[in-house]
């Protein structure tokens, strides 16, 4: 397993409480939202970014945008929802295993606004 923060948090090293789990992924709260709703769905395979993504993790990564609709779904915020992948530090990205965050509820009604 990877030794980063979700690495620990998918082998139990870390205690949290999952949103969601199957044989491939988990979903968890952000621990600094930046939106009312803001998971993070974070596939158990540890994969540094999404460009370093292989060819048979195809399947894995249709597998994570699947996940990421159920648990929309379940959160109750129907089809109104982001979804964003940072992908490098030049993009923001700080923990170097592979997520998906998904964002919701209405600041992103008026961020729609500004772009």
């Amino acid at each position: 397993m990877s030794d980063t923060i979700f690495g620990k948090i998918i082998s139990g090293e870390i205690p949290t409480d999952f949103i969601y789990e199957d044989e491939h992924c988990v979903a968890i709260n952000d621990i600094h939202p930046q939106a009312p709703v803001h998971v993070l769905v974070i596939p158990k395979k540890p994969i540094e970014k999404l460009s370093d993504a292989e060819p048979e993790d195809q399947a894995l990564l249709g597998h994570l945008m699947l996940a990421a609709g159920k648990v929309a779904k379940q959160l109750g915020v129907g089809d109104a929802f982001r979804l964003i992948v940072n992908n490098g530090s030049g993009a923001g990205q700080t923990v170097f295993h592979l997520h998906l965050h998904i964002l919701a509820g209405s600041t992103l009604a008026e961020a729609r606004m500004l772009g």
